[in-house]
């Protein structure tokens, strides 16, 4: 049961007295430290339950000099990717009873200024460390170049007008050590997608590239291209400013009436840098009569929700953005002094991948004949 003195908040002297220990014993018990004995550790968890006693977050901060807040500047707010991992990150943070801070900005109009000013508006909650989702260019270089002091961890794709390598030798020109680099595995996403296009017979192919100063599409293109020559697959791109699914049709529409009006061959696979292009594509193949997968197949990227109900349903590669967000976390405790270092499975270029893995479904076939 909870304390029945009214609305007076239980002390930590209090705690301390009903389990027989001093304050300081339980501070430790608090901060997980392991300079406490089971028992002992056990008795002031039970005092600590009796009581229904809440430590204060800022005697904690106080306490630690820690403020136990993580700042997050995150851009992509419209997007699934960005979404799903920034939900994954706030999830691991509650679970080590830290506090996230959210600053969202427009992915392609941010400013280094408009950067240092968020982080400035940080430091002034003295926060203990930054994470930077950082899907543009513009983005990844100003939290590049931006000084701050506490550990950093950086969501990003290894492909880009900066690259990583040039973007880690600005972060430690500012001096920052403490820092970390992830992102997906773009790179052996595309190698999968290709393996199995070569599978199904798959050797004329239409890419669609996403918006050239986001991160992913710029690794996914150059997974492509270089890729598809290995595989002697040919490959026409056709390059988009958006991710939306209204300039993938048109620019389908394009093709597709080109095609009809010079006599052409259409190509035997269409695939999307995302799931929304690939979902203007189907449109377009569909108002043509074009059959999806017998005269042309269709392969899209993140399986975003309603893929699988598509028609015909959706071959995708599935990101794990979940996993990412939770590593992302999870290294950011790390640099903070808490938990193992994170391992991955693969990296390039100093950069720790989450595998994704593509996910099979009824709008890839067999090449159709010509």
């Amino acid at each position: 049961m909870g304390n029945s003195r009214g609305t007076k908040r239980p002390s930590m002297f209090e705690v301390a007295k009903l389990a027989g220990v001093s304050h300081q014993t339980v501070s430790r018990v608090i901060n997980d430290s392991p300079d406490v004995s089971d028992t002992t550790r056990a008795r002031v968890q039970a005092a600590i339950k009796q009581l229904d006693y809440h430590p204060s977050n800022s005697a904690r901060a106080l306490a630690s000099r820690r403020s136990r807040t993580i700042g997050l500047i995150a851009g992509g707010m419209r997007f699934f990717g960005p979404i799903s991992a920034i939900s994954s990150i706030e999830t691991v943070a509650r679970q080590h009873g830290l506090f996230m801070s959210v600053m969202m900005v427009h992915e392609a109009l941010c400013t280094q200024q408009e950067f240092e000013e968020l982080c400035g508006t940080f430091n002034e909650q003295n926060v203990d460390a930054f994470i930077f989702l950082t899907p543009t260019d513009v983005m990844f270089e100003a939290a590049c170049r931006t000084q701050v002091s506490q550990p950093c961890v950086f969501l990003t794709s290894t492909h880009g007008t900066l690259g990583v390598s040039e973007g880690q030798r600005l972060v430690r020109a500012r001096g920052r050590g403490r820092f970390s680099m992830m992102g997906v595995d773009q790179w052996g996403a595309m190698e999968e997608v290709v393996r199995l296009l070569g599978e199904y017979g798959h050797r004329r192919a239409l890419y669609f590239a996403g918006p050239s100063e986001w991160r992913d599409a710029a690794t996914r293109l150059d997974a492509w291209v270089k890729t598809t020559r290995s595989k002697s697959i040919s490959s026409v791109t056709v390059r988009c400013e958006t991710w939306d699914s209204s300039e993938a049709y048109a620019r389908m529409n394009h093709v597709l009436d080109s095609i009809g009006q010079s006599g052409g061959v259409l190509p035997s696979v269409v695939v999307c840098a995302n799931d929304s292009q690939a979902v203007g594509v189907a449109r377009a193949l569909h108002e043509h009569d074009v059959r999806i997968p017998q005269d042309v197949s269709l392969v899209g990227f993140d399986d975003m929700p309603a893929m699988d109900n598509m028609y015909p349903p959706l071959t995708t590669v599935r990101p794990d953005f979940e996993q990412l967000g939770s590593v992302a976390m999870r290294e950011t405790l790390h640099l903070l002094g808490v938990g193992d270092e994170v391992t991955f499975s693969s990296s390039a270029h100093g950069v720790g991948l989450i595998a994704a893995k593509v996910v099979n479904r009824s709008s890839l076939g067999p090449a159709a004949r010509r």
